[in-house]
């Protein structure tokens, strides 16, 4: 059985993706690769190839003398300036990463964007963008990008957008997992590219605070125990992820942990003008469940916020529990 080859390239990137892929499994990120045959043929912050070496690597590539399974970008394609990619070189190569990103993605079986930074343009495109960034394939929700709407891989798929800052390390291991196996095709991703296995989710799904969120009783203040959707700029009924469902570094998540999901997995989420402020219209939050009418949303919390529990309500502004659940069958007085 041959190994599937995956080439790992950094463009405007903090690392963090590299970080998060290192943390996946008991047994370390190296042995899941190995144990889906998948081998990683150089990553700049992890392998021991001299800087020759790389070059031989990439020259093979491009002659076709050496296969490439998959072409993997952590961090956005920084364009400028004036569409040269200079902003961005690739040390000893003269060359800048979106040469060698244009270069090398025709040539790859699958075309994979590590992080929101890689499928969107993420932090770097923040704001006047000076360095032109954007997505391998989107720049922020419109399609294009640095490799340009109609891109296709060798498979016949678009860009597979692993979107998070970062993204779970399940989500990076599965994914390439899943490419080695040959298990992946258009209906096992969504709009965006993303893979449908963990955006077909919500990080709202599993979330500890449910039950405050179903009486709409908020916090009002971080550390406190209530929803934070009302007030503090929880995006998780809006954001795809299971993020909820599957502990980070073996347990815990963004709100189980007192910070606001800022909905990471999606297009655009760097530009929020204030992660931890709930943007309102007429007192009613501007960004609203997903499939869920705006109507029916205010009449629902209405309701809700009418049948909170006196133990739900004195619950949501403290840091702990205060009023705990009845246990005595109703006959507490």
């Amino acid at each position: 059985m041959q190994p599937f080859n995956v080439l790992w390239l950094q463009g405007g990137s903090c690392g963090g993706c590299t970080m998060a892929a290192l943390d996946n499994g008991t047994s370390g990120w190296f042995a899941e690769l190995a144990r889906f045959g998948i081998d990683l043929l150089w990553h700049p912050s992890l392998s021991e190839a001299t800087a020759d070496e790389v070059v031989e690597i990439f020259d093979r590539i491009v002659a076709g003398t050496q296969r490439l399974d998959a072409l993997v970008l952590e961090g956005s394609v920084l364009r400028g300036p004036n569409g040269t990619g200079r902003f961005n070189m690739l040390g000893g190569t003269g060359r800048s990463m979106l040469h060698w990103v244009t270069t090398l993605a025709p040539r790859a079986d699958y075309v994979v964007a590590a992080g929101s930074c890689a499928a969107f343009g993420g932090v770097p495109m923040a704001g006047t963008n000076p360095t032109d960034a954007s997505g391998l394939q989107y720049a922020g929700a419109e399609a294009g990008g640095a490799l340009g709407a109609g891109f296709r891989s060798r498979a016949g798929l678009p860009v597979i957008n692993i979107a998070g800052c970062a993204p779970h390390p399940g989500w990076i291991s599965e994914t390439l997992a899943a490419l080695s196996l040959g298990g992946v095709d258009g209906a096992a991703l969504d709009d965006f590219g993303r893979p449908r296995f963990y955006a077909d989710h919500l990080a709202h799904h599993g979330c500890a605070r449910n039950e405050y969120y179903e009486f709409k009783a908020s916090a009002e203040e971080l550390s406190q125990q209530g929803c934070m959707m009302e007030h503090l700029g929880c995006k998780a009924t809006q954001a795809v992820g299971d993020c909820n469902q599957r502990g980070w570094n073996g347990n815990g998540s963004c709100t189980s942990g007192g910070m606001a999901c800022i909905a990471c997995t999606s297009p655009g989420f760097e530009s929020a003008q204030n992660f931890l402020e709930t943007a309102k219209l007429g007192g009613i939050p501007v960004g609203l469940p997903l499939d869920m009418p705006k109507a029916w949303f205010v009449a629902l919390a209405a309701l809700s916020k009418s049948a909170t529990p006196k133990r739900v309500r004195a619950n949501a502004t403290s840091d702990h529990v205060i009023v705990p659940p009845r246990t005595d069958g109703g006959r507490r007085k």
